[in-house]
């Protein structure tokens, strides 16, 4: 019981250490100068490897020259990867603050 207790602990240890949750955040001109927000989720085959959507964040701007760009992997993608993931699927969510 107790050898089961610890290669359970030693293997959410390990998948905790290696999860892919980041968040990257890009500022363009001044960066975001209101509090516009548009989301789009990217989605990739392969873990990550080849996009099967194209999420243009210049275009997610609407025109504006100062602008903030933050992709990340939110909870809900997390959740949605658990589901998809059997199928090498992984979504993204890309967010525009402009």
């Amino acid at each position: 019981m107790r050898k089961k207790l610890l290669t359970l602990t030693m293997l959410v240890t390990i998948a905790l250490c290696f999860s892919s949750c980041y968040t990257i955040e890009h500022t363009v001109g001044q960066g975001a100068q209101a509090f516009n927000v548009e989301t789009q989720r990217q989605w990739y085959i392969l873990y990550g490897l080849v996009p099967l959507n194209d999420v243009d964040s210049k275009a997610m701007a609407q025109g504006k020259t100062d602008y903030t760009i933050k992709t990340e992997m939110t909870p809900l993608d997390v959740i949605i990867g658990i589901f998809t993931g059997f199928v090498t699927i992984a979504p993204r969510t890309v967010e525009v603050r402009h």
